[in-house]
């Protein structure tokens, strides 16, 4: 028996007593009878609605303001209330909930989007402990079924106050709330980590977009490039289908992996066709991402692996294959389902240096491998050889253009004096046309069911990244006000979540959240619209910085309408295209063992936390 589980044992034998919010404490509201012109200039901090959203502990160091008159009466936010947004574009994000978990003397306000909920007798509970319990599983379940509505859910307050929560003595509180502080604290190391990481690639991308420098240098280690041969993969290589096996006679736990339609198994089987160290491809719905398996394993039949010929290596295949994974992309069939043709793996023409050189490229580049993807080892290790990239060693060292990788430098230099006299800059509304976009009725079910037309939401982007060929939602033709929004526009987010784009490549529209921005046909030329989307990282953080506040922030549309555009030549956008590719590639590909193990280490918390939260109800009987 636990320490924690004596501990109940001995202070509440019986049971925990659970009470509704409304037996606890009060609700109150956010900041009232505000104007655009009260958030200018301030002489009070407010609490934002994103810093309750994104916060299970409230950060105080904020420096939203709002003007606050000698005797208005207004809510100021105590030590250990409980802050709640109240209202969201789908229910799952309602009622999200933020503990004030530090005493200050500082007043604050709360945004008129969120509303505060007060204890009756705060001394009885431990703030961390309600840090965890109200973002946990059994309160959040509770919380959602409070929200009403149809294009935007509302917290509904009366429902509410009938939400119950476990109290147990506090010392059991405090027990608890310092185990899940513990489990919390290792998700936040390694996601400091990977912010780190990332921080890289936003760096070279911000440094590569900086217009006004004129002072990079470049060092590429020397390469020998002698007896390479180039042949084509068919030829020295067979490719094979695997077989297909019934999902019903797969484990999920045991036996050997199973590869199917993508990288992660299947499930596992009581036999293999394949052995150990080995390359795969799939060639169906994750068409063309590349596999190493260091076990025996499955192949299925949507799964390309290969028989090499004593001239190459497997590991050094799949280091090869992932410097050509854009040309496997481009080569995968669109439809219904994604195929990768077996031709395009044959056709593929591939360097082939002698066994030895294959084999040493092998052993740096498993080092970089295991510095970036092994957690017992890739962590730990100093942080100027994490600062090396891995996938900018693997394309130099798999080029074998030696005249490229010597000269590579004094290039570089004379390209970065020239670039920057070659610029054109043109404001914002001179480059773009732009438009707002729009929510068509809810009501009227013809404007929605069987919609085949994409309407974009925040939720797109937070689900399915920043360049996007599809929505979760879609409208019908008769829902559309005129035309619609082109391909290749940009969508950015001027209210609400300000600071958001995406890449958008087909006619689509998106709601009111949005701006569309679509090169002007005179420009179309002169512009490569992945360099534009990147650029836009840019200009996100000038929206977060240029905003007209009031009790709902926006952009500054006339001071953005103004904002310069940097249009160097189109050689130069796709060397810049092709650098920040590489780098959002590498930092992706870095990025693999890591998230999975934060993911990991959240599910573990979330666990823990659940099943600690989880008392036995005291029977008033």
């Amino acid at each position: 028996m636990t320490k924690l589980e004596e501990l109940i044992n001995e202070l509440c034998p019986d049971g925990v007593e659970y009470f509704t919010l409304e037996e606890l404490g009060i609700f109150y509201g956010g900041l009232t009878g505000k104007s655009k012109k009260d958030f200018e200039k301030g002489n009070a901090k407010f609490i934002t609605y994103m810093n309750v959203y994104s916060n299970p502990a409230l950060k105080l160091d904020v420096s939203d303001v709002v003007t606050i008159g000698e005797n208005e009466r207004q809510n100021c936010i105590q030590y250990a209330d409980i802050l709640f947004t109240g209202s969201s574009e789908t229910p799952n994000d309602c009622g999200m909930s933020s503990v004030l978990t530090e005493y200050t003397d500082e007043k604050l306000y709360l945004n008129s989007f969120s509303f505060g909920y007060r204890f009756n007798n705060p001394d009885k509970f431990d703030v961390i402990y309600l840090k965890h319990l109200f973002r946990s599983h059994m309160l959040r379940k509770q919380i959602v079924k409070t929200a009403n509505g149809v294009t935007r859910f509302n917290v509904s307050k009366a429902k509410m106050a009938k939400v119950k929560i476990p109290v147990p003595p506090k010392e059991i509180q405090c027990k608890i709330g310092r185990i899940l502080d513990n489990f919390t604290e290792l998700t936040a190391e390694l996601t400091a980590e990977l912010t780190a990481r990332k921080k890289q690639y936003a760096f070279y991308r911000d440094y590569l977009l900086d217009f006004s420098n004129e002072d990079v240098t470049k060092k590429i280690p020397d390469i020998d490039c002698s007896n390479v041969e180039y042949k084509r993969l068919g030829n020295i290589a067979i490719i094979e289908r695997g077989k297909r096996v019934v999902r019903n006679d797969l484990s999920q736990e045991i036996g050997y992996p199973v590869y199917q339609n993508a990288l992660k198994p299947l499930g596992y089987y009581t036999d293999k066709n394949r052995n150990a160290n080995s390359v795969f491809v799939i060639g169906a719905g994750a068409a063309g991402e590349i596999g190493y398996s260091y076990v025996d394993y499955w192949a299925a039949d949507d799964c390309f692996t290969f028989v090499c010929d004593d001239k190459l290596n497997q590991r050094y295949l799949y280091f090869l294959l992932m410097s050509k994974q854009a040309y496997l992309k481009n080569n995968v069939r669109k439809s219904s389902i994604p195929r990768l043709p077996r031709i395009a793996l044959e056709n593929m023409e591939i360097p082939v240096p002698p066994l030895s050189v294959q084999e040493n490229i092998v052993k740096i580049l498993d080092r970089f491998d295991k510095l970036n993807n092994d957690m017992s080892e890739g962590l730990p290790a100093e942080i100027e050889a994490r600062k090396k990239q891995y996938e900018y060693y693997r394309d130099t060292l798999l080029s074998f253009d030696d005249k490229a990788c010597s000269h590579i430098v004094k290039v570089e230099r004379e390209r970065e004096l020239t670039r920057i006299k070659a610029i054109k800059w043109l404001s914002i509304q001179d480059l773009f046309n732009l438009r707002n976009g729009y929510t068509p009725s809810k009501s009227k079910s013809e404007y929605w069911t069987n919609g085949t037309i994409p309407w974009f939401r925040m939720e797109d982007i937070r689900e399915n990244g920043h360049i996007l060929n599809d929505s979760i939602q879609h409208i019908t033709p008769i829902a559309v006000k005129g035309n619609l929004f082109p391909a290749n526009s940009i969508i950015l987010a001027t209210s609400a979540t300000i600071g958001e784009h995406a890449l958008i490549t087909v006619d689509s529209l998106a709601n009111q959240r949005f701006t569309y921005l679509n090169v002007k046909n005179e420009y179309s030329n002169q512009l490569n619209m992945k360099y534009v989307f990147y650029y836009f990282f840019k200009i996100d953080e000038w929206c977060k910085n240029n905003l007209n506040v009031s009790s709902f922030a926006s952009v500054d549309m006339d001071k953005f309408k103004k904002l310069k555009f940097p249009i160097p030549p189109l050689e130069e956008q796709e060397r810049i295209v092709s650098i920040l590719d590489r780098f959002d590639k590498l930092c992706n590909d870095i990025s693999e063992g890591l998230p999975a193990e934060i993911e990991a280490r959240q599910k573990q918390y979330e666990y823990y936390r659940d099943k600690l939260l989880s008392f036995k109800e005291k029977n008033h009987a």
